[in-house]
């Protein structure tokens, strides 16, 4: 597991567009796993700068990503699907067919699961997928207790979880209690996997994640046995870990 200690949120952002980027510049038909909230915006602004000046092309580019909320409509301001427009796709040169999220208004919430599972494997899996870590060790939507074995279903979000994630909406009340998930076992069996964090209120969660036994009660803890993982993280989330030494 490769550590990348970065100055601030900046320089991490930088960073980790570079992955992308120079991914994307060798395999213009990656295949790219994508994640939402606060943290990897800054990356995804780097990558429509990127685009913009350079030209870099997402033409061939398919993207997967790691969870949307089970009720909200793609329209919704809050759901994933909105987000991932917003913040990349509406600015980049992709096409909406070889966009993935999982659909969270699907009756059928099951069958979508299993679907979204199958058209990951046509794809022929993920070349780099992109994670945040939750304070409780949560990736993607994988809280505490998920099975290591898990592959894409559907998850009860926790209270902690909906908490953080209320800053989006009007009222706590207003956030989904639940979530399709790409599974723990589908996101390591992506080719690189890039974690990101940024800020003091991660730097338990990364301690642990480096220091505590593989355990499902933590779910990033699985990272360990990935043989591909970079952690690209501040000064602030790394507080507690000596670089050198990890």
């Amino acid at each position: 597991m490769k550590i990348v200690e970065t100055t601030n949120y900046q320089e991490m952002s930088e960073k980790a567009a570079s992955f992308l980027i120079n991914l994307v510049k060798e395999k213009p038909n990656a295949t790219l796993g994508m994640a939402t909230g606060g943290t990897p915006e800054g990356m995804y602004q780097l990558l429509i700068e990127d685009y913009k000046q350079n030209g870099t092309s997402y033409k061939e580019v398919t993207t997967f990503n790691l969870d949307e909320y089970i009720g909200l409509p793609k329209e919704d301001k809050n759901s994933y699907n909105s987000y991932m427009h917003q913040a990349l796709f509406n600015f980049i040169n992709i096409p909406e067919s070889q966009i993935h999220l999982p659909n969270g208004m699907n009756a059928d919430a099951t069958k979508e699961c299993e679907e979204y599972e199958k058209q990951i494997s046509r794809n022929g899996g993920i070349d780099i997928q992109i994670l945040g870590i939750g304070e409780n060790g949560h990736i993607g939507f994988n809280e505490p207790g998920t099975s290591f074995d898990s592959k894409t279903h559907v998850i009860t979000l926790t209270e902690s979880t909906r908490i953080a994630n209320s800053r989006y909406f009007n009222s706590l009340d207003e956030v989904p209690t639940k979530a399709v998930t790409m599974g723990i076992s589908t996101i390591m069996q992506a080719k690189k996997i890039i974690l990101l964090a940024s800020g003091e209120k991660k730097a338990d969660a990364l301690y642990q994640l480096l220091h505590n036994e593989v355990d499902e009660s933590f779910p990033a803890s699985i990272l360990q046995k990935h043989p591909n993982v970079t952690i690209i993280a501040d000064r602030d989330a790394l507080k507690n870990i000596s670089v050198t030494s990890a």
